[in-house]
């Protein structure tokens, strides 16, 4: 049954940094290709990485892929930092920058294309959020909800728009485009990550308030990858039994 089609794929190059919408891209066994790829360890806190949670204003610093993606090796990483300054995202200059903003001694660790660890992307493989559900939770909370807060992998725009009806496809799978398969497992629980403006680091709790009393704190779906493939944004997409 076809119930829509992509509308926006994100990535996250570097964890918890600003992520960047493509137009098309490589779903991978992990998820998408080089999605949380590249990230600091916090080394006030071993074994664990520096994020938003630490350090709200990593939000702001966007990260992309400055090249084509190879299954070899990554492309140039290029972070622009809140002051629109341009690094390599292992220059010294950025990570000093880093420490001295969030206090706490951090170090660059990446994971090659073809693996990227199951503890780097933390819960599944890829995260979804429909648009009549962000236009129900705008509806909820009362605010413009930037499906940005939610750091989706894939915002899925609905031939029919009822909200929240991607949590009724638990269990099932969902066909995007040609090749692609994924299985979708079960609700996102939310974290005070959304409470971050992702334009200016602010934070406003009244939307996990909102999310916590009136959606028992879930929002959007989380996916496991079947079959591997290309996507791009207008690819179809159906559910299969």
């Amino acid at each position: 049954m076809l119930i829509g089609h992509i509308k926006e794929i994100v990535r996250h190059p570097v964890k918890s940094f600003y992520g960047e919408s493509v137009q098309k891209t490589k779903v991978m066994h992990y998820g998408l290709y080089g999605d949380r790829s590249h990230a600091f360890l916090d080394d006030t806190r071993p074994g664990k990485y520096l994020t938003i949670t630490q350090f709200p204003e990593m939000a702001l610093y966007k990260a992309k892929f400055a090249g084509d993606e190879s299954l070899e090796n990554y492309p140039k990483v290029e972070v622009t930092t809140p002051d629109g300054k341009v690094f390599d995202w292992r220059d010294e200059e950025l990570i000093k920058q880093l420490e001295n903003k969030s206090k706490r001694a951090v170090s660059p660790v990446q994971y090659s294309p073809s693996h990227v660890p199951f503890g780097a992307i933390e819960e599944e493989h890829l995260q979804l959020v429909t648009d009549a559900s962000l236009h129900k939770m705008r509806e909820i909370w009362g605010k413009e909800t930037d499906h940005r807060r939610f750091r989706p992998n894939l915002v899925i725009s609905l031939n029919e728009k009822v909200p929240f009806i991607e949590e009724t496809w638990f269990g099932k799978r969902l066909k995007i485009g040609n090749d692609v398969e994924i299985d979708l497992k079960r609700h996102c629980e939310r974290c005070m990550i959304i409470t971050v403006n992702p334009d200016t680091a602010d934070k406003d709790s009244t939307l996990l308030k909102t999310i916590v009393k009136e959606r028992n704190n879930f929002f959007g779906v989380y996916a496991s990858v079947i079959k591997t493939g290309a996507v791009q944004v207008g690819d179809e997409i159906s559910l299969i039994n």
